[in-house]
C-alpha cells in the first residue's frame, strides 16, 4: 500500500517514511493557492520546467570544476511524461538533484522570505503567475494536483521519494535505485479530475511553446506513436479449395501498435544567435518572459553585438514596473544572465551592471571569457570590466531613446526614477548623462515634468542658476515663502518631492554650467537683481541691522543668525538651512526614522538662519518700535511668534507647541477685544492716528507666555 510505488512498482523501500510538517507560512500559502479561483492554472508547468532548468544550470556549473559529477548521467535533459493510466504528469530532469536536507529546506521550510512576501503580495492583489519571482514556484503545482510525489537523486546522497500528504504534512522515504535514473529530480503530479487537459499532447505543446520556448535545455515530450505492422499469424490460414486440391495460403494481418517516443519541443537556437533583423517582436516578448518570469511585456529593449577589444552579444530589457523588492539588500537579484560561448555560466552576474541599474534584465553571451570562471575571479576580470562599460553605455542610450516618448518615459520614471538618482549620486563618470534624464514639476509647469535642459532653455539671459525647492509635496511647495520673490520675477523653480533628490543634488551641484541652487538654503543671492535693486537692498540691510541683532538676542541659539531676506516677498520671514546640512524635508524624514543615529542628526540638522522680510508690514512695524525703545517687551513676544510661525511655514516642527498655542490665543483675544487683562497702559508716544495702541506697555501682556 505504499503510495511511493505508484510509478515505479518495483521500488524497494529502504527506510520507512519519515513524516514532516510544513512551516505555517507554507500552509497559509497553500491554502491561498488551493482556494484561489485562478484561471491560468497552466503556470504550474512553466514553474516546474523553470526549476528543472535551474537544477541543470547548477549541475553544469559544478561540472566545470568537477567533471566526475556527470558520470552518473552525462546528458542534460527535461522530459515531460503524461500518463493517462493513472492521470499523472511527470516532469523529469537530469539536474543537480536533492539530498534529504535539500528536500526539507527547499520544499518544507522556507530558507528564504519569499513565501511570506508572496502571501502579502497575493493579499494585495498581485497576479498569482508572479509566483516564480518569489522563489516558490513549485507550490503552483497545488493548483492542479491531488497528490505530488518527487523522486530525486543527487551525486552526494541516496535516492529519496518525497510525498505530499493531507493536513499540511509530507513524507520523505529512502528508496532503492531506479533504473535509467542516475541523477536529477522527477516531479509527478497526480491531476485532479477536472484538470486532465494537462495530459493532452496538444495542450502541453501549447504551454511549452508559450512559456518555455527559450529554456536552453532540450525539453522533450513523451508522445504515443501508432505504428501499423503486418503480422503473419500461424492460426490465420484460410483454406481455399480449388478444383479439389487443398491450397493453404498465409494471409498477413495488419495490427496497430502503440509506441512511446520522446519528441523535442524547443528546437530553435538561442534567440541572440539569430540575425537581429530576423527576430520578431513576439519572439523577444516570449524570450523576455522566459528569462524574467514577468507576466507583462517589457517597456523597451536593446539587442546589440560588440566586436573589437572584446566580443559579445547582449539583449537588455527594461520592465514595465519595478519588482516588489527592488531596493531590498537581502534579495539576490536575477537580472543579467551570463553565457560564455552559448554555455550558461550564471544568473545574476553582479559584475556586469552597477547596483543602481539593478532593474535591467537580459543576457550577455561572451566569446572571450574562460568557461570555468569562478564568481571570485569575475571581480578582477578585465574583459568583464570592458563589457560592463559597454552595457552602461547601451543602457544610457536606451534610456535616452525611451525619453523621447513621453508616455513610456512617464511609466519608466514612476517605476525607476530612484535608480537614476542613485546613478547621479554614485556614478561620477556618467553623472551628467543621468542628470539629463531627471524630470521635475516646476512653478511654470506644475503638472508636467521638466528636464534641466528645458529649464535652461527658458532662462533669461542674466540667469546663471537653476533654482529648486525640496519639500513634502507639490501643494505645500507651491505656497512656500521661499519662492515668492523668484515667482514674482518670473523665474522658474523646480519642485522636488523625493527624499532621494536631496542626496542627488548634493552630488550634482551644477548642470551644463548652471549652478543648482536650493532656495531654502543659505548663501542664496538673486543674481537677477539689477544695479538699482541691489543698491536699494543694501540700504535696507543697514536700516534693519539693529532689528536683526535684537531678534537674534531674543531667539538665542535656536538660530545661527538673523539677516534680511532676498527671497521672500509677502511672508514676514523664512527659516533657511545651512548650505551643506539637511533641508527641512530631510530633517522631517530623519526624525521619523526610529533607528537613526542621533549624533549624526545634530551634525546634519544644520544651523538655521532666520531671514526677515523688510517689505512685510509686521517686520516694518517691529523695526519702527526698536528705533523707539529696544527694551520694548512686545518685540520679544512677536519675535518668538514670528519664529514659531516661520518654523511651520518653512517645513520644520516647533519645539514647544504649548507656548506657541498660548501666544496665539492671547493675540486672538486682543484682536477680538475680549481679553480679561487690562490693555497695555497708555503710552502717548505710541498714539497712532489718534488711536491708542494696545500692543505696548509695561504690562507686556504677551510676555507672560514665556
Amino acid at each position: 500500500g505504499m503510495e511511493v510505488q505508484y510509478l515505479y512498482p518495483g521500488i524497494k523501500i529502504i527506510e520507512k517514511p519519515a513524516i514532516f510538517y510544513y512551516q505555517t507560512e507554507i500552509n497559509q500559502l497553500l491554502s491561498l493557492i488551493v482556494n484561489t479561483f485562478y484561471r491560468k492554472k497552466e503556470i504550474f508547468l512553466r514553474e516546474l520546467i523553470s526549476n528543472s532548468s535551474d537544477a541543470l544550470d547548477k549541475v553544469r556549473y559544478i561540472s566545470i570544476s568537477e567533471p566526475s559529477i556527470l558520470n552518473d548521467e552525462p546528458d542534460f535533459y527535461i522530459h515531460i511524461i503524461p500518463s493517462k493510466a493513472n492521470n499523472s504528469l511527470t516532469v523529469a530532469d537530469s539536474g543537480v538533484g536533492m539530498s534529504k536536507m535539500d528536500l526539507i529546506n527547499n520544499i518544507g521550510t522556507i530558507a528564504r522570505s519569499g513565501t511570506k512576501r508572496f502571501i502579502e503580495a497575493l493579499q494585495q492583489g498581485t497576479d498569482l503567475s508572479l509566483i516564480g519571482q518569489f522563489g516558490v514556484g513549485f507550490y503552483a503545482s497545488y493548483l492542479v494536483s491531488v497528490k505530488i510525489i518527487i523522486y530525486t537523486k543527487t551525486t552526494y546522497d541516496h535516492y529519496y521519494a518525497w510525498e505530499s500528504l493531507t493536513g499540511g504534512s509530507y513524507s520523505i522515504t529512502r528508496i532503492g535505485p531506479i533504473k535509467n535514473f542516475g541523477r536529477g529530480t522527477r516531479v509527478c503530479i497526480f491531476l485532479k479530475d477536472d484538470q486532465l487537459e494537462f495530459l493532452e499532447e496538444r495542450r502541453i505543446r501549447e504551454i511549452v511553446k508559450k512559456h518555455s520556448e527559450f529554456i536552453s535545455y532540450p525539453i522533450a515530450l513523451e508522445v504515443e506513436k501508432i505504428i501499423e505492422k503486418d503480422v503473419v499469424d500461424g492460426e490465420n490460414k484460410n483454406e481455399v479449395v480449388v478444383e479439389g486440391k487443398s491450397d493453404i495460403k498465409t494471409q498477413p494481418k495488419r495490427i496497430k501498435e502503440v509506441k512511446k517516443e520522446l519528441e523535442i519541443l524547443n528546437k530553435q537556437k538561442p534567440i541572440w544567435m539569430k540575425r537581429i533583423q530576423d527576430i520578431t517582436e513576439e519572439e523577444y516578448i516570449s524570450f523576455y518572459k522566459t528569462i524574467t518570469n514577468d507576466w507583462e511585456e517589457y517597456l523597451s529593449k536593446k539587442h546589440f553585438i560588440v566586436e573589437g577589444q572584446v566580443d559579445f552579444k547582449a539583449i537588455l530589457f527594461i520592465p514595465k514596473r519595478a519588482p516588489f523588492d527592488l531596493f531590498d539588500a537581502r534579495k539576490k537579484s536575477n537580472n543579467i544572465k551570463l553565457y560564455v560561448r552559448r554555455v550558461f555560466i550564471m544568473d545574476n552576474c553582479q559584475e556586469l551592471l552597477p547596483d543602481y541599474l539593478n532593474f535591467i534584465k537580459g543576457i550577455v553571451d561572451s566569446e572571450d571569457l574562460p568557461l570555468n570562471i569562478s564568481r571570485e575571479a569575475l571581480q578582477q576580470n578585465k574583459i568583464l570590466k570592458v563589457i560592463k562599460k559597454n552595457l552602461i553605455k547601451k543602457v544610457i542610450e536606451m534610456l535616452f531613446e525611451l525619453s523621447c516618448d513621453n508616455d513610456d518615459y512617464g511609466k519608466f520614471y514612476e517605476a525607476f526614477s530612484k535608480n537614476l538618482k542613485l546613478g547621479v549620486h554614485e556614478d561620477s563618470q556618467n553623472r551628467s548623462k543621468f542628470a539629463e534624464l531627471l524630470r521635475y514639476r516646476s512653478s511654470k509647469c506644475p503638472d508636467e515634468s521638466v528636464s534641466f535642459k528645458e529649464y535652461i532653455s527658458r532662462c533669461g539671459t542674466k540667469q546663471k542658476n537653476i533654482y529648486y525647492i525640496i519639500g513634502e509635496n507639490v501643494a505645500t511647495i507651491k505656497k512656500s515663502p521661499f519662492i515668492e520673490k523668484l515667482i514674482s520675477k518670473n523665474i522658474e523653480v523646480l519642485f522636488m518631492v523625493d527624499p532621494m533628490d536631496e542626496y542627488c543634488m548634493q552630488q550634482l551641484k551644477e548642470f551644463e554650467g548652471y549652478k543648482l541652487v536650493c532656495v531654502t538654503k543659505e548663501g542664496f543671492h538673486l543674481e537677477e537683481f539689477d544695479e538699482n535693486e541691489r543698491k536699494k537692498f543694501d540700504e535696507l540691510v543697514e536700516q534693519y541691522a539693529d532689528l536683526c541683532t535684537v531678534v537674534k538676542e531674543i531667539i538665542g541659539d535656536k538660530v545661527e543668525k538673523v539677516v534680511l531676506s532676498e527671497r521672500i516677498e509677502k511672508s514676514p520671514a523664512c527659516l533657511v538651512t545651512g548650505e551643506y546640512g539637511w533641508t527641512a524635508n530631510m530633517e522631517r524624514i530623519m526624525k521619523a526614522q526610529a533607528l537613526r543615529d542621533s549624533s549624526m542628526s545634530s551634525y546634519m540638522e544644520s544651523k538655521k538662519t532666520l531671514e526677515l522680510n523688510p517689505y512685510n508690514k509686521i517686520i516694518q512695524e517691529l523695526n519702527r518700535r526698536i528705533e523707539l525703545d529696544r527694551t520694548d517687551k512686545l518685540i520679544r513676544d512677536l519675535s518668538h511668534l514670528i519664529f514659531d510661525i516661520t518654523n511651520i511655514v518653512s517645513g520644520f516642527s516647533i519645539e514647544n507647541p504649548t507656548n506657541f498655542s498660548e501666544r496665539i490665543s492671547r493675540i486672538l483675544e486682543l484682536g477680538l477685544n475680549i481679553s480679561n487683562e487690562k490693555p497695555y497702559p497708555k503710552r502717548n508716544t505710541y498714539k497712532k492716528n489718534g488711536n491708542i495702541d494696545y500692543w505696548n506697555g509695561l504690562n507686556s501682556y504677551l510676555h507672560k507666555v514665556d
